[in-house]
């Protein structure tokens, strides 16, 4: 017999299953990362910049969705590093460009093995992987529009 408030019940929640696995896919990149130096957050910021080399502190915060209050002690620590430059722009004082370095971009050869890793350790076919990932940023794009949309 149902009951009103099994809506309620935290195994009928897709928030809760989403949540714990982002939760161990971090915890399952660690010792990968532990083997660059980096965090998670660290990591991210950098498969970015792999992919562009040059982005504008304001357009990173957006595509990780991440606040500047997390994001500046990220770029500092990168920039201690000297994966990472960053730079005021002479336009706008405002925006901060950040620029890879030889040094980051030699990072990249480290960790090329680590999203097959990561793969193989969800056990997911080649399609349920697929389907999980177009099923994943279809919701959050649905979000974010409804978000935009003011709902």
């Amino acid at each position: 017999m149902s009951s009103k408030y099994d809506q309620l019940k935290l195994q009928n929640q897709v928030c809760f299953p989403m949540y714990a696995c982002s939760k161990e896919i971090v915890r399952q990149y660690g010792p990968y990362l532990k083997e660059l130096g980096l965090t998670y957050t660290q990591y991210i910021v950098m498969m970015v910049l792999w992919e562009d080399e040059e982005i504008s502190s304001r357009d990173l915060a957006e595509r990780l969705h991440l606040d500047y209050g997390t994001l500046t002690p990220v770029l500092k620590r990168l920039e201690q590093a000297e994966y990472i430059t960053r730079e005021r722009s002479a336009e706008d004082e405002r925006t901060l460009t950040l620029t890879l370095t030889k040094k980051g971009k030699e990072l990249k050869d480290k960790a090329v093995k680590i999203p097959s890793c990561m793969a193989e350790a969800m056990g997911l076919t080649k399609e349920e992987f697929e389907t999980l990932y177009r099923l994943t940023y279809k919701a959050l794009g649905n979000m974010e529009s409804q978000d935009k949309g003011g709902k």
